[in-house]
């Protein structure tokens, strides 16, 4: 049997008992937190640099000596399974003469890691473990030399990495934090299985991308959602939770049920965003995970992992589910095409003179928390 998420034990977060928008308040903010290059470099050291985010699938990690890698905002990391179970991760850079120590995306099976330019040997957790011609170096230069560690975790069946280090790092739990932890942990990813991964270069900043699931005031207009969706929307809610967010859109068919049933998971999509770029789509019968990858103050690696829960197609009970959800799964492709076809259009405006400020409404709120936020870590 396909598993079906409920709310269970955690508190109500959509229906008539529940406040819909934080008291926030209309607001604006100036352009250059899209533009400004000056900034993304702040961003780049005070908060991708000091935050958790994701690198993979923990699947990708099955047994010792498999690694991945990390690509984004001017870093490479390695991440490795031990024989112990934990993972281990590292800068993926010679610490001779700076070239990345591994050029693929994904192996298994690893004992060691060889720089292709000189030959320095490294161990799975980053440590200089071979040096060819050691006696031509100054031994104080080698003692303890090895690529500067990576914090390294697993939640929800993903891996995240925390470039602080494993003595800076916060606990990953209290980065995603107790509220989302629950509510998000109800769908248990970690016993799902990937369907599909879609990328795509996108020429805009990455928090561009992550303002549009910050909101859904953009829905009618560039969705094309029909007048049933759009009304049942105005009973969205939206919950500022620490450094993170959350909201719950009633399907239109079930905005009556959840006056007797406030249960989210059943009756609503949820949206979960984990500071300060890792955005969950939930359906109750399938997930998406977006994680818009900086590499440029406008220049967006933009990530999407389908996730669907594991069955036998000759099962006509999964088989119908895996129906359903293949033929979502082709709308929701429709609907990103559209928010990509709109960062071409913010892309042509970025430098304009008549681009000076944007104007968000009460709904907008969580938007305006996240850059507030961002400001906050960038001038600490």
């Amino acid at each position: 049997m396909v598993h079906v998420p409920t709310r269970g034990d955690v508190p109500v977060r959509l229906g008539p008992s529940v406040q819909l928008v934080p008291d926030y308040g209309p607001s604006t903010m100036p352009r250059d937190v899209y533009t400004d290059p000056m900034r993304f470099e702040l961003e780049r050291e005070r908060v991708l640099g000091a935050h958790w985010i994701i690198a993979g699938r923990c699947d990708q990690l099955a047994d010792t000596g498999d690694w991945l890698t990390f690509e984004g905002h001017g870093e490479t990391v390695v991440v490795t399974r031990q024989a112990d179970g934990s993972l281990a991760a590292f800068h993926n850079v010679c610490q001779h003469r700076g070239p990345a120590l591994v050029g693929e995306l994904v192996g298994c099976g690893a004992k060691r890691f060889t720089c292709p330019y000189h030959g320095w040997v490294y161990d799975t957790t980053g440590v200089v473990v071979g040096v060819p011609d050691r006696d031509d170096f100054d031994p104080a230069d080698l003692d303890g030399v090895r690529a500067p560690a990576v914090a390294a975790d697993e939640w929800g069946g993903w891996v995240w990495i925390n470039l602080a280090g494993p003595d800076a790092a916060p606990p990953l739990i209290e980065a995603i934090g107790p509220e989302i932890s629950a509510d998000l942990g109800r769908f248990r990813m970690e016993d799902m299985i990937l369907h599909e991964v879609l990328e795509w270069d996108v020429p805009v900043n990455y928090k561009a991308i992550v303002d549009g699931f910050n909101e859904i005031y953009h829905t009618k207009q560039l969705h094309h959602v029909d007048a049933s969706w759009s009304k049942a929307s105005r009973n969205t809610s939206f919950h500022i939770v620490g450094d993170n967010y959350m909201c719950f859109v009633p399907r239109a068919s079930n905005v009556d049920r959840l006056a007797d049933d406030p249960d989210h998971h059943k009756y609503a999509i949820c949206h979960y965003v984990v500071f300060p770029n890792t955005v969950f789509n939930c359906n109750p019968e399938h997930v998406q995970v977006f994680n818009p990858i900086p590499i440029d103050v406008d220049r967006t690696r933009f990530l999407c992992w389908q996730l669907i829960y594991p069955g036998d197609l000759d099962d006509p009970e999964y088989a119908a589910y895996h129906e359903r959800t293949m033929a979502h799964w082709e709308v929701l492709k429709g609907v990103v095409a559209e928010d990509i076809e709109i960062y071409d259009q913010l892309a042509r405006t970025r430098r304009s003179s008549g681009y000076t400020r944007h104007i968000l409404n009460e709904r907008e709120c969580k938007l305006a928390h996240y850059h507030e936020n961002m400001n906050r870590k960038i001038a600490d």
